[in-house]
């Protein structure tokens, strides 16, 4: 094993093996390299908490990386052989694209819960090509798919363990190869789910019905669920099940971001003794900045964070005036954030394809411009795997001067948005931008408010949500004040990465335009909801 030559901290050398313990009970031996089968068992569960820097993230990639070792096999949600080979599986996951993306950004192999849950359904022809590639079968002979696109597909699984990567890069369209999404059925074996923080008891009763042995890494500093007020679900183990990370390690030490992010912990801290720390570190150090102003050219992709909806509302509106948005429609390149789906039971499948794609509330993408069909918009979802969608949306803009939204894209039935170039902070749980700026005014109104969840006073939640989303700078805004954008807002960078990742064969390589037949089956084409 080459975990000796890891070296680990006390706090993460105890979880490592407490860990290690868990998945021995389940079978899986770290120490040996050895599985044996799954037996009997279940509801096999341990919560591992820490703040920001703590070491979670690379806790749990040793452990992807020892579990693999071992020989369990890392398993997506994309394709499951029906001649599966005996053996143990893990799956990583994260509450939204936003999350895994960033786990998989550190060479975490991680998709979504929803991915998870839903499982494509893949044509019977495609699905000889999809068992050869995850070995389960012997090589394929398929109608319009030569030599050449087979070898290309199984070189692109052979380093992503993406079934529709590689047949993207075998010159194939999702709606060639997947005519549906079903609720799983089938058990899996072991998960490990990263921003455990953001689950609520629901969330969590249908990954224990899927995993009987999880392993849930969160943050008890953050924000609970709003459905789930003042706790989380790691809250309510028993205390033997819980294991605290309490160490900063070296890599975070000396980062003022999380040197603020950490002062948060003190009791007798309040608001102003705070702002005082961040115009200090904004004076040694410029990850940390502090100004008077927001920067509209960084809304487009990264939203100001803010506590109150009416500041939310009131950023958005200057956002708009300021890029020259019209009143009655968006620009291509406007964010977004969906507020959830609008859709009846009689559509259950529609729903399972889009959030299987990621489209959950909270999820945040840029509005690429209309369809071809009255009601529908072309979007790209930031942090998905394939990111490009056609889809019916009911796109809600706020306004301060009128107590209803103005809706530029008006389906009957789809998926709602709300304008994403500021957010609560609630929502902008599980994702990271490497620049984020933070609107002081509202988290020192909550520190007026004096409001305390789970023994924590609220305004030191928010603080520390909101600046921990920071990758590298953290911008603290102390005045209502919007700087003029100095560009034109525009959908060329995602253009850019969307053909860098076409040369490299990835995921939604080869998106039929809108309105291409097929958008029921694969999620692109613009289909009644």
């Amino acid at each position: 094993m080459g975990e000796a030559a890891f070296q680990y901290s006390e706090d993460q050398a105890e979880a490592f093996e407490r860990v290690s313990a868990l998945l021995r009970a389940a079978g899986i031996d770290l120490e040996t390299g050895t599985t044996r089968p799954a037996g009997a068992g279940r509801g096999r569960m341990l919560a591992i908490t820490g703040r920001a820097g703590s070491g979670k993230t690379m806790l749990l990639a040793r452990l992807c990386a020892a579990m693999r070792e071992a020989g369990v096999e890392i398993v997506s949600g994309d394709h499951e052989p029906r001649n599966r080979k005996a053996g143990r599986q893990l799956a990583v996951l994260a509450p939204t694209n936003k999350a895994a993306a960033v786990l998989r950004a550190r060479g975490v192999p991680a998709t979504t819960i929803h991915r998870v849950l839903y499982t494509p359904v893949y044509d019977p022809e495609y699905e000889k090509v999809a068992d050869w590639l995850a070995g389960g079968g012997a090589r394929p002979v398929v109608a319009g798919l030569d030599e050449g696109a087979l070898e290309r597909a199984h070189a692109f699984y052979r380093e992503h363990r993406s079934v529709p990567g590689a047949l993207a890069a075998a010159g194939l369209r999702g709606s060639d190869f997947i005519t549906g999404w079903k609720r799983r059925e089938s058990p899996l074996d072991v998960g490990f789910v990263d921003e455990a923080s953001m689950l609520d008891e629901s969330r969590l009763d249908d990954l224990g019905a899927i995993f009987p042995t999880l392993v849930l890494f969160g943050d008890p500093a953050q924000l609970p669920p709003v459905k789930q007020p003042g706790a989380m679900v790691f809250d309510s183990l028993p205390a033997p099940q819980v294991l605290a990370l309490r160490r900063v390690h070296r890599q975070a030490r000396g980062n003022p971001i999380l040197d603020l992010a950490h002062a948060l912990g003190d009791p007798a801290l309040e608001f102003e003794g705070f702002e005082a720390l961040v115009a200090d570190a904004a004076r040694r150090d410029e990850r940390v900045v502090l100004t008077g102003r927001v920067e509209s050219d960084l809304m487009a992709r990264s939203p100001v964070l803010v506590w109150r909806n009416a500041t939310r509302v009131r950023l958005i509106r200057a956002f708009r005036d300021a890029c020259g948005a019209p009143a009655e429609a968006l620009l291509p390149g406007e964010p977004l954030i969906c507020d959830g789906l609008e859709l009846p039971l009689k559509h259950r499948r529609r729903r399972i394809e889009l959030e299987a794609r990621g489209l959950i509330r909270g999820a945040q993408a840029i509005y690429l411009g209309p369809g071809n069909r009255p009601g529908f918009a072309r979007l790209h979802l930031l942090g998905a795997e394939e990111p490009k969608l056609s889809v019916a949306a009911i796109i809600k803009i706020e306004t301060p001067e009128a107590e209803e939204p103005f809706i530029p894209c008006a389906a009957r039935m789809g998926a709602a948005f709300l304008h994403g170039a500021a957010v609560t902070i609630h929502k902008a749980q599980g994702s990271q931008w490497p620049e984020v700026q933070v609107f002081a005014p509202d988290i020192r109104a909550a520190s007026r408010s004096g409001r305390v969840e789970a023994g924590i006073a609220l305004w030191k939640r928010l603080a520390y949500v909101a600046i921990t989303r920071a990758q590298t700078r953290l911008r603290w805004v102390t005045r209502y004040r919007l700087a003029r954008p100095t560009r034109s807002l525009s959908v060329a960078d995602l253009e850019a990465s969307a053909a860098d990742f076409r040369l490299t064969g990835g995921p939604g390589a080869e998106e039929p335009a809108a309105g291409a037949p097929g958008g029921a089956a694969g999620g692109t084409g613009e289909t009644a909801p």
